[in-house]
């Protein structure tokens, strides 16, 4: 693995814990994204039409870039509903954990490509570091009834991340990362379009976060498009568990930023999550 791939990956994993941390901040979930999703689109248009030409989409090029859009527009949606009903801390490592448990066995399966047993170790710490830090946040007081709704809505995040980054993987054949991104920012608009029009929510999210609004527009698709280049630099099945150390930053951003309690034990799983990146990124 090179040194760029390296500070590519780390890189989306910091911007994706940033964005996660403002979708959670806000008011209406399916607004926020909506807005940030146009955001993203305006953004990216100029560079999208100079990259153009060089897409290939017809035969498998244009259902593998379908298949994304679809994947990603799925995924946006059960975000936004995750963190309606669950805690950042309680779902962020939930569904950032199921993408490594996933991604290296699909990409085995359907990519050919494989992974040391060093890397495998590295992956393992990772997903036990992450389902550590998920039990603590399930814990709840014996007089409050326990949900399962919020963790089972994470996992089902967790399993369209992984997908997605297989299918996009795929689609990179054909399209370039920009290309790609703008494809789902338009995916990921319509999917929440019909929910943000019965909230009527938007003058109040809009007059409230157009600030977090404008920031998560450039960082969730820029962060994004940095695994993307990554991931033609090296193989994705040790990118993609290392794109998780973004569980760590989010995990010191709960703890000082929105002040979660269980500050120095999350602490010790986030340096087991991160000997897992060390051991996989060196040796995987």
């Amino acid at each position: 693995m090179t040194g760029l791939a390296l500070a590519l990956v780390l890189g989306s994993g910091f911007l994706h814990s940033v964005w996660n941390l403002y979708t959670k901040k806000s008011i209406n979930k399916n607004v926020f994204l909506w807005f940030t999703q146009l955001m993203g689109f305006l953004i990216f248009l100029p560079w999208t039409m100079m990259e153009w030409d060089s897409s290939r989409l017809s035969g498998p090029g244009l259902w593998f870039l379908l298949a994304s859009v679809v994947l990603h527009g799925l995924y946006i949606v059960l975000l936004a509903a995750a963190y309606t009903i669950g805690d950042l801390s309680q779902v962020y490592p939930i569904m950032r954990g199921t993408s490594p448990l996933l991604v290296p066995l699909l990409a085995v399966i359907f990519l050919h490509e494989r992974l040391s047993a060093a890397g495998w170790l590295g992956v393992i710490a990772i997903v036990l570091g992450i389902v550590f830090m998920s039990d603590m946040n399930f814990r709840r007081s014996r007089q409050a009834p326990v949900s399962y709704k919020a963790p089972l809505m994470a996992l089902a995040v967790g399993g369209c991340i992984a997908s997605y980054i297989i299918v996009d993987k795929l689609a990179l054949s054909y399209v370039s990362p920009v290309v790609l991104i703008e494809a789902t920012n338009i995916g990921n608009m319509l999917a929440l379009s019909w929910l943000v029009l019965k909230s009527g929510g938007i003058r109040l999210e809009l007059n409230s976060n157009w600030k977090s609004i404008t920031l998560g527009g450039l960082i969730a698709p820029g962060g994004y498009l940095l695994f993307l280049f990554a991931s033609s630099l090296a193989p994705v099945a040790q990118l993609a568990p290392m794109r998780e150390i973004g569980t760590v930053f989010g995990t010191f951003m709960g703890i000082f930023i929105l002040r979660e309690k269980q500050g120095v034990r999350r602490i010790f799983i986030s340096l087991l999550i991160t000997l897992g990146v060390i051991v996989l990124g060196l040796w995987g």
